[in-house]
């Protein structure tokens, strides 16, 4: 490593994902810049007076704010995200078990809906909020594949009961308007750059 790298990296701020999901981590590895996990569990309440968007910005905000407390050195940035899938203005949530998430991407099947992806940023100084739509269309399933993409993958855990990325599931991805990577659960492209403007506007 060049010294001007070296410099560099000691230059820039500590970073820690506030986040339990092992997706936003492989996600967040991309951008090759050190980071730690602080694992928070926070309600995602919705707001009937706000947007979806405005929602999501504001769940991720409150995720890295919990994870404030455990902030060891002064120039650490804290990165919060909040994903949400949207069928038709309504919110598709994380499946409480096989029938519900049957149901779930049975609705999304042959059809177009849009997936949300709010990010915050927090340091000592200055907070930042943003939220990421990518349009998604999945090719028609039949009960049966729907049955087995389900009983191998177990998407339980995913708003909208798929993992884009999910072998199986991405046979049926038809289209795609935006961000992959926000689908996944971080849209690495627009956090990279809000990171790059947080740095350079707190040296």
């Amino acid at each position: 490593m060049e010294q001007s790298e070296i410099n560099l990296a000691m230059e820039r701020p500590l970073l820690i994902l506030a986040s339990q999901s092992p997706r936003r981590k492989e996600i967040l590895s991309l951008m090759r810049h050190p980071f730690e996990i602080i694992p928070v569990d926070t309600p995602e309440n919705l707001d009937d007076r706000l947007s979806i968007e405005e929602n999501v910005a504001l769940i991720a905000l409150e995720k890295a704010k919990a994870a404030e407390p455990y902030r060891t050195e002064k120039d650490t940035i804290i990165l919060g995200a909040d994903t949400v899938v949207a069928f038709e203005d309504r919110i598709l949530g994380k499946p409480l078990n096989f029938d519900e998430a049957f149901v779930m991407l049975t609705k999304l099947q042959n059809a177009t809906h849009r997936v949300h992806t709010g990010f915050a940023l927090c340091s000592t100084l200055k907070q930042y909020t943003e939220c990421v739509t990518t349009t998604v269309t999945i090719a028609p399933m039949s009960s049966r594949e729907i049955k087995g993409y389900l009983t191998e993958m177990k998407p339980f855990d995913k708003a909208g009961s798929y993992g884009i990325q999910d072998p199986l599931m991405a046979c049926y991805i038809q289209r795609i308007d935006g961000c992959y990577y926000n689908v996944a659960g971080l849209p690495l492209s627009r956090v990279h750059a809000a990171l790059h403007t947080l740095f350079s506007a707190e040296k």
